[in-house]
């Protein structure tokens, strides 16, 4: 068994490159697998496109995260957010661990731009030690006034549905240059930036050639951080517009 917990967020685009050049759930695929988190939170993951599979003949069957989970990650979230003709993209985790419970939240504060909180609740398996930790994967508006209301919306809805003393991780592109987020997570809900610890500033994810603004984030209550990274530049630049951040961790 383990003795730290790896995790993952990366805002995958939809299966495409930086200015959706090409197609590269493939190669995104690979990627994902070579770093091997063992719970991975994603972002705009693509449920259904019809018109993609019409005009790639290498388009996945399945969902996304079914095909990057398929024989990795045994266990899979999705909430789908935003529904239109053409299909469906919203959140996903994937995990090793067993998903005890899933529910996806509608934080939605504009009618175009649709946004959600995937919270699941996972058996985790620790140096010989079972733990339930509550993860939630976010994606936040680009509108400040959006934004800042959804913030608040996460926090009472982890003052509402999550024990207090429970482990609990969460992480996703929260589009919060201005950091603001931090604020409301670290003095309201008591969780840690895991890059940048009580004080410091979350990590430049954005674009991920060579990032410049701090739009992802993985926040953590019950963890202490072993060492974490950003992955920038090749090969990640080639497979989405934001970096990928990536963490090991220890249970308190």
């Amino acid at each position: 068994m383990p003795k730290t917990l790896h995790v993952a967020t990366f805002n995958i685009h939809k299966g495409f490159s930086q200015f959706n050049r090409r197609m590269v759930v493939h190669d995104l695929r690979e990627r994902l697998r070579a770093l091997a988190p063992d719970i991975l939170f994603l972002q705009e993951v693509q449920g259904r496109h019809s018109g993609h599979a019409e005009r790639h003949s290498d388009w996945p069957e399945e969902s996304q995260h079914e095909f990057l989970a398929e024989d990795v990650w045994d266990n899979t979230a999705y909430g789908r957010n935003a529904v239109y003709a053409l299909g469906h993209h919203g959140n996903a985790i994937l995990t090793h661990f067993p998903i005890i419970s899933e529910h996806n939240q509608d934080v939605t504060q504009v009618r175009f731009e649709k946004r959600g909180l995937l919270h699941c609740t996972l058996q985790l398996q620790l140096s010989g030690e079972t733990l339930l930790c509550h993860c939630v994967c976010v994606h936040l508006s680009l509108i400040g006034r959006s934004r800042r209301k959804q913030m608040d919306a996460l926090a009472e809805w982890i003052e509402q549905n999550v024990p207090p003393e429970a482990p609990l991780i969460i992480a996703g592109d929260f589009n919060d240059w201005r950091n603001r987020a931090s604020g409301i997570l670290i003095e309201r809900l008591g969780l840690t930036d895991v890059f940048g610890g009580e004080n410091c500033s979350p990590p430049k994810s954005f674009p991920s050639s060579l990032p410049l603004l701090r739009l992802d984030r993985i926040y953590t209550r019950g963890f202490r951080m072993k060492r974490c990274k950003v992955l920038f530049g090749a090969p990640w630049s080639s497979i989405s517009d934001h970096a990928a951040l990536s963490a090991h961790l220890l249970p308190q």
